[in-house]
């Protein structure tokens, strides 16, 4: 079958693209920015077209000739996010009435219990104490496959889960206990609302608090499945769907031999922005700031290119740790996603993958890596780090940070920043430079 992918950037319609490709169906992912794709290993398999879904017009090409379409987005982390997913999957939905597609498969979140209110993130999800019923990703994934192939008269919601049900609670002292970690002591604070608790998760997880607050509203309400109907059409697999302890240690195992496919943070943040490339003055008013470094290095351009490909993460920043610390912490305080997102592979990175606070715009291997600033700032940010021959066996490092003020709190932000630049840029730079010689003399 020809399947559409909508939110083929994110943490499960990535997955999911090479999985359909596996069974054999035609896949077209849509995508604001093609560009978002170029680097994902399945990229040179499928189709990509570039269309909005708050823009009808854009939807008809990429649902022309589809047969089945999977509906993998939402608007989390938006203010009216609710109102937003309703008006983006009417629009799908014409579109694909219109086109003649046979089925939509989408993924949603549970359906709250009969007489249960639910929150405005599960009322959304569905229109569109605490027990719950995790599901693995290896179980989401194989459903949603199998959707696919439903017979044509199937047409109604299942609920998907995974075998234990469990409270929070439960989850964290047993994901404790896969991970190796001693027993944590748990002090209940009932004082706290909902809304008080989701500032808190956002200051100290790397989840931002705009999506903290609406996921956190969701945990006073019962997630568990009334019904496994869906065996029937998508049989489980001997043995029966994944246990939460076992998900939990093929997850750790897949992080540990660095072979994870996509991550949470994988998908663009609603804030997020995405224009314009740091060579666009123009969008300011001709006003881009830039702190440009270079340094001679006697390693050869491939060395250094390893050392800048593996910034961040485990790997830090290289130079003055408690300053990026410090700027990841604000970020996280003001709502920003901070430092904690990580990246996903020690070693390599792919256009549109996160990166700590960044976003990955453009790779040219060997040669260039250009980041874009997804933390809370009064303007757009960039980072350029370059690797350039300089002769046998010696390379040039370029490095380029650009800033487009966003009006007189820009201009005033980078007044009360640049002193630090060359503590920050400035080191960085150097120990970019001596990381790849170290590499040399080994």
């Amino acid at each position: 079958m020809r399947c559409l992918v909508t939110g083929a950037t994110g943490y499960i319609g990535g997955r999911l693209v090479p999985r359909l490709l596996a069974e054999g169906h035609r896949v077209r992912c849509l995508t604001r920015r093609a560009a978002r794709l170029r680097d994902v290993p399945w990229a040179a398999d499928v189709e990509i077209a570039e269309g909005d879904l708050a823009d009808p017009e854009s939807l008809t090409a990429a649902l022309a000739g589809v047969d089945v379409a999977y509906y993998l987005v939402h608007s989390l982390g938006r203010r009216g996010f609710a109102a937003i997913d309703r008006r983006a999957a009417e629009n799908f939905a014409a579109a694909a009435k219109a086109a003649g597609v046979r089925r939509i498969v989408y993924l949603g979140g549970p359906r709250p219990a009969p007489g249960d209110p639910a929150s405005a993130h599960l009322r959304s999800r569905e229109e569109v104490g605490n027990r719950i019923q995790p599901i693995a990703v290896r179980d989401v994934l194989r459903h949603l496959v199998g959707a696919a192939t439903l017979p044509a008269d199937v047409n109604r919601g299942f609920d998907v889960a995974g075998p234990d049900v469990l409270t929070y609670l439960d989850m964290m002292r047993r994901y404790a206990a896969v991970a190796g970690l001693r027993r944590r002591i748990v002090l209940p604070a009932r004082a706290l609302s909902p809304g008080l608790s989701s500032y808190w998760v956002g200051l100290v997880t790397p989840v931002p608090g705009s999506i903290a607050r609406p996921l956190v509203d969701s945990l006073v309400h019962e997630a568990v499945a009334h019904e496994h109907d869906i065996a029937r059409y998508v049989p489980d697999p001997p043995g029966g769907p994944i246990g939460f302890d076992e998900a939990v240690r093929l997850a750790l195992a897949k992080i540990r031999d660095a072979e994870v496919e996509t991550r949470w943070s994988t998908a663009t943040w609603p804030t997020a922005p995405a224009e314009p490339l740091p060579t666009d003055p123009g969008w300011s008013g001709g006003s881009l700031y830039t702190d440009v470094r270079e340094r001679e290095v006697a390693a050869a351009p491939a060395t250094l290119w390893r050392v800048i490909e593996g910034v961040g993460g485990e790997h830090g920043w290289y130079s003055f740790p408690l300053a990026w610390s410090v700027r990841g912490w604000l970020d996280r305080l003001v709502g920003g996603v901070g430092l904690r997102r990580g990246r996903r592979h020690p070693d390599r990175l792919y256009v549109g993958e996160a990166l700590d606070f960044w976003r990955v715009e453009e790779i040219v291997p060997g040669e260039l890596l250009r980041l874009r600033a997804e933390m809370r700032l009064p303007g757009l940010a960039w980072l350029e780090l370059r690797a350039e021959p300089a002769g046998t066996g010696r390379s040039r490092y370029r490095q380029r940070a650009g800033f487009a003020p966003r009006g007189l709190a820009g201009h005033a932000y980078w007044a009360a920043v640049s002193p630090f630049h060359a503590i920050v840029f400035g080191g960085m730079a150097r120990n970019i430079a001596r990381g790849a010689e170290t590499t040399v003399s080994r």
